[in-house]
């Protein structure tokens, strides 16, 4: 079976690992900060976080930005749940937006008219690592004084008008270092901002909310959380993040083949970058006719060792939040993603001979 996504993993990540094993410091020592500093120059950023995943750091990036009970933020329903549930953590309340059809994107122009009183941010997430519209989002939220946090867990080295995502104006950048991410720290996330601020309070939140007093004793000060990471990933981290402009080059290869091999079918649409943006192709999404010949389609490439996916089911349609009250939401453009995709195989030790067997049974399985 060809999996859909996979880790790279090398002798000197092991040996990165190793060393840190053999140190005085598992966590809480030098590897995390050597980490958080490389990260953010490659992001061109002054300030970043290291946490234990994507998932506390979407949470601590709502805490500190002030996201509260009551509150309203804007987001897509094509993302992994972790964006919204975060927000209900905080009895904050997600508002979808419907999305484009050429990115999987978040609609920019559909944003303003679900903006209320209650509007309290504006959440894009990069899907699949194509960056959102940002200028029209950035200037929306200046408009309206809302706060802007990107979910980009997809989008690591990923480039907007060929500025790095991180470096962008937003109030924060959130990114995640799963095994199938840009580069992985095992399980892992970070939170990137020029925000003095906020910074400090993520450092705090990140370990109970402890700090040293002047006499040098652990003293509590907030009510924080254990989300740190450990010297072990940040270590793995370090020597991931020196590959990660290659990893993005072989995936943005293996993206070309696929174009390449496929775009004489009639009967599948494939992602389409935008021309001003850089996408870190974190997933290979391809988009059948109809619903009946999606599910035909995966059942046969699941039946030739193609290990296909989905990604995402409409967040609204998972059967929680039908029952929290999003079952009587129907946004057109999502409705047919959630229909009509698949997720095919895209990962950089993906070879050229893997990639025309894959796509040679997708044209098998048209040509029958």
């Amino acid at each position: 079976m060809i999996p859909y996504g996979h880790q790279m993993i090398d002798k000197k990540d092991i040996a990165a690992i190793t060393k840190v094993i053999n140190s005085d410091y598992l966590t809480q020592g030098p590897e995390i900060e050597k980490f958080e500093k490389q990260l953010a120059e490659y992001c061109n950023a002054k300030y970043v976080v290291a946490v234990s995943n994507g998932t506390s750091a979407l949470h601590l990036a709502y805490l500190v930005a002030g996201i509260k009970d009551g509150d309203e933020v804007i987001t897509t329903p094509n993302t992994f749940v972790a964006t919204t549930n975060m927000l209900l953590l905080l009895n904050a309340r997600p508002v979808f937006v419907d999305i484009r059809l050429d990115t999987y994107n978040l609609d920019e122009t559909k944003i303003e008219e679900k903006i209320t009183k209650k509007t309290k941010a504006i959440v894009p997430v990069h899907f699949s690592g194509h960056p959102c519209e940002m200028d029209k989002i950035l200037s929306i939220a200046k408009k309206n004084n809302l706060i802007v946090i990107e979910d980009a867990a997809h989008a690591l080295g990923a480039k907007y008008k060929n500025k790095k995502i991180g470096s962008l104006k937003s109030d924060m950048t959130v990114f995640s270092f799963h095994p199938i991410k840009s580069i992985t720290t095992g399980e892992g996330g970070a939170i990137v901002t020029n925000n003095k601020s906020y910074y400090n309070q993520l450092k705090l939140l990140r370990s109970h909310g402890v700090v040293k007093d002047q006499d040098g004793n652990n003293v509590m000060k907030q009510l924080g959380f254990n989300y740190r990471i450990t010297d072990i990933q940040a270590a793995l981290g370090v020597s991931q993040l020196k590959k990660l402009d290659r990893f993005i080059k072989k995936r943005r290869i293996i993206v070309e083949w696929y174009q390449k091999s496929l775009s004489s079918l009639n009967n599948i649409i494939l992602t389409q970058e935008n021309k001003q943006c850089f996408s870190s192709y974190h997933l290979m999404i391809i988009r059948t006719k109809n619903k009946s010949d999606r599910n035909k389609l995966k059942k046969y490439l699941a039946e030739k060792g193609v290990g296909v996916n989905f990604h995402y089911p409409a967040v609204y349609k998972h059967p929680y939040y039908q029952k929290i009250g999003f079952n009587k939401i129907n946004l057109k453009n999502m409705q047919k993603y959630h229909d009509t995709t698949i997720t095919i195989p895209l990962f950089p030790g993906l070879n050229k001979q893997q990639v025309e067997f894959i796509s040679g049974c997708i044209k098998n399985y048209y040509n029958k």
